[in-house]
């Protein structure tokens, strides 16, 4: 098993940035793909992005791509989600999770196997 911590949310103005960490326990890390994902209140759980167990491959939702970067070191046990040019819909509780099949593309949050408790992000207008 793994047990994921996410930090770095907060209030932050429209078009301002952040940068959200998940740190892993356990020895296992590097043989996790990781994704992010996003809940807003009364909204399901969204897919935001993915990194492969390499970080040599990601993918990214279609609303997020081009404001958004992921990358990890597993040396560190880390993985982070640069955001930039942040607006109010991107006001969620962002939440990490890995997927021990290397699926880290996958939008299906049933796919995946351990979970963070969240970060929250707003964005004010």
């Amino acid at each position: 098993q793994v047990q994921l911590v996410e930090s770095g949310g907060r209030l932050v103005q429209a078009g301002g940035s952040l940068r959200l960490s998940c740190v892993a326990s356990g020895r296992t890390f590097s043989s996790y793909a990781v994704g992010w994902f996003r809940q807003a209140p009364g909204k399901e759980r969204a897919f935001v992005g993915g990194i492969s167990r390499s970080g040599r491959n990601t993918a990214y939702a279609s609303s997020v791509k081009g404001r958004f970067t992921i990358s990890r070191d597993n040396a560190g046990n880390t993985v982070h989600l640069q955001m930039n040019s942040l607006q109010p819909e991107d006001t969620a509780v962002y939440l990490c999770a890995v997927n021990d099949e290397g699926r880290y593309y996958s939008s299906d949050y049933d796919s995946y196997d351990y979970w963070g408790q969240g970060t929250q992000v707003t964005v004010s207008s």
